[in-house]
């Protein structure tokens, strides 16, 4: 069966090349053509045939058979892998592993900047991929959006380090030209003699525009051309707006103007999973996609330390102020440059099930050749700089919301105060719900009918004593099912009068929500008659829902006072980011 995604053969196009059987066409680039095949055993792969007019030229031949053996050494972390190549045919070719899932370019370009959880995955895959090509001795030269593949389980960089058997080739390249996508080329990038100059650093200036670009939908140093954009990238700072927090200072680290300034890839790497300004959101999506997790630790274990190298980092407080403005503020971070990791039990032997290349990836192949990966940390959203985590239930990159909404300023949910109930919800950063004395209040939002199986996530903060963030579901005529997320408890119930009935109380004594403290991203999922809660994509419990004639109805946001603690008044809790996803 052939990936619907493959156009049809041309006529002029091959239909065996060595023992692949050539099925379909991916895409088109500078080096040459990408074709879906499958091998004698019938396993999908992605073959990347070179130009027919650089196959007579020797000395591209030699490089591409030394870039070859080059490649292939790079291990399969969070990249696709190498599968074979044959240098001597009449048109040199590369095979490797056919990945399935879109590009970050097309996921971007369909439905929009990336949610946390799959920017923090993104963010770590991509560093990790780095870590493995750089270890190996090779630069990708072309790392952008279209080559980075959302995989399931762990996305994946294609197109590294081919095109520099192309670009180091006298003759085949003019002076005025280079390999890569101008956007998240380096400044060092636009010297007068690249080949000689390129370093990895290279690779982390663009690893700051994929991310910046995965988080906000556009490039750092967007123009309205490509020389225009060079020039900002020459001279001008990066606009990180849409960013924040640890994520925006490691981003504007890694878009120095100097090479020098820029961590390397095994140092971002360890911020993002090791050091200490790693998120709840990092830790979350390390937790559940264990294949993102197996990379990382391989990665860590297979490569070296640099404890002599003085590492620059933004320092986050002012770091954050000054680059508000757009400003780089770097310093020396010492303490912030994390230990090297203990290898994990078994690194050296365990090695990540074969990943496959996709189409998408195929066609993004048709420019150069590379492997990627995914995940970052996550950004401070709250009053005092309060982080924001991230969740690892099932995939969003497959579903589209049937409602979103930031919640930092007026649009589906609206500000509402009754005055007498002294009690209102406002923006300020955030959606926040307050009373002046117990009880409970629900904020005003859309009155779209959602569906009766849906999966909410949003994330919710308490900001004083005795106060719960309450989530209805199901709500309709004053009549829903209720879930409160206080600080020594999450209750999960009904509620059809002033006082819900609670079917099922999870401590959290061994986790309580900090109040006033980071905020905690929840996961409710109603499939047929159970909930199912989670906190930080954590599983918190399953509960039965009794009451079979709540079927369907609104999702409501809002505060529940708590029962039996000390006087917190005026009770407060905050809500940024919800999503509604339709659940089977």
């Amino acid at each position: 069966m052939t990936d619907e995604r493959a156009a049809p053969l041309w006529s002029r196009d091959p239909r065996q090349l060595g023992p692949y059987e050539v099925v379909g066409r991916l895409g088109q680039g500078g080096m040459g053509t990408v074709y879906l095949a499958r091998d004698a055993s019938g396993t999908q792969v992605a073959i990347k045939v070179v130009r027919a007019d650089l196959a007579p030229d020797d000395e591209f031949r030699r490089r591409f058979r030394s870039e070859v053996e080059r490649v292939r050494q790079v291990p399969p972390f969070c990249t696709a892998e190498v599968l074979d190549a044959d240098p001597d045919h009449e048109l040199p070719y590369l095979v490797v592993e056919y990945v399935d899932g879109p590009s970050l370019a097309d996921v971007v370009q369909d439905r929009g900047p990336l949610t946390a959880a799959n920017l923090h995955s993104v963010a770590i895959g991509v560093a990790t991929a780095l870590t493995a090509i750089h270890g190996a001795g090779v630069i990708h030269r072309d790392l952008k959006p279209r080559n980075v593949l959302l995989a399931p389980g762990s996305p994946k960089v294609i197109d590294f380090g081919i095109a520099r058997a192309l670009e180091a080739t006298t003759g085949l390249t003019r002076t005025d030209q280079m390999v890569g996508t101008v956007a998240y080329m380096a400044p060092e990038r636009f010297g007068d003699d690249v080949r000689h100059t390129l370093t990895p650093a290279a690779d982390i200036f663009a690893w700051g525009g994929v991310v910046a670009y995965a988080g906000t939908g556009r490039t750092p140093f967007a123009a309205d051309s490509p020389t225009a954009t060079a020039a900002r990238i020459l001279t001008q700072k990066p606009n990180l707006a849409g960013l924040s927090g640890p994520l925006r200072d490691l981003v504007g680290h890694a878009l120095e103007k100097d090479p020098a300034n820029r961590p390397t890839a095994r140092e971002l790497l360890d911020l993002l999973v090791s050091g200490a300004q790693r998120t709840p959101a990092a830790a979350a999506a390390l937790a559940h996609q264990p294949g993102l997790r197996a990379a990382t630790e391989e990665a860590q274990a297979a490569t070296g330390y640099d404890t002599n190298r003085q590492l620059t980092m933004l320092n986050p407080a002012p770091g954050l102020a000054a680059l508000a403005d757009g400003e780089s503020v770097t310093e020396p971070v010492g303490a912030l440059q994390p230990a090297p990791p203990e290898p994990p039990a078994g690194a050296a032997r365990r090695r990540p099930g074969r990943a496959v290349l996709t189409a998408a990836a195929a066609v993004l192949l048709a420019a150069v050749f590379g492997v990627a990966t995914l995940l970052a940390v996550g950004p401070p959203w709250a009053a005092g700089g309060v982080e924001k985590p991230t969740t690892s239930t099932a995939p969003t990159l497959g579903v589209s919301p049937v409602i979103t909404d930031p919640l930092v300023a007026p649009s589906l949910w609206q500000p509402t105060t009754y005055t007498d109930e002294q009690a209102s919800c406002s923006f300020a950063g955030a959606l926040v719900v307050r009373r002046e004395s117990p009880g409970s209040f629900r904020c005003r939002g859309p009155l779209d009918q959602v569906p009766n199986n849906l999966r909410t996530e949003v994330d919710v903060q308490l900001r004083t004593p005795g106060s719960c963030a309450s989530i209805w579901l199901r709500f309709k005529e004053n009549r829903g099912y209720q879930v409160r997320f206080c600080e020594k408890a999450v209750y999960v119930g009904v509620h059809k009068r002033a006082n819900p009935d609670v079917y099922k109380t999870f401590p959290l004594d061994s986790s309580p929500l900090v109040v006033g403290g980071p905020a905690t991203h929840v996961t409710l999922t109603i499939t047929g008659d159970t909930i199912d809660v989670q906190r930080d994509g954590a599983e918190i419990g399953i509960v039965p829902l009794r009451d079979r004639d709540l079927t369907e109805g609104r999702v409501i946001l809002g505060i529940f006072t708590e029962e039996g603690v000390p006087d917190g008044r005026p009770y407060e809790v905050a809500f940024r980011n919800i999503q509604i996803y339709p659940a089977t």
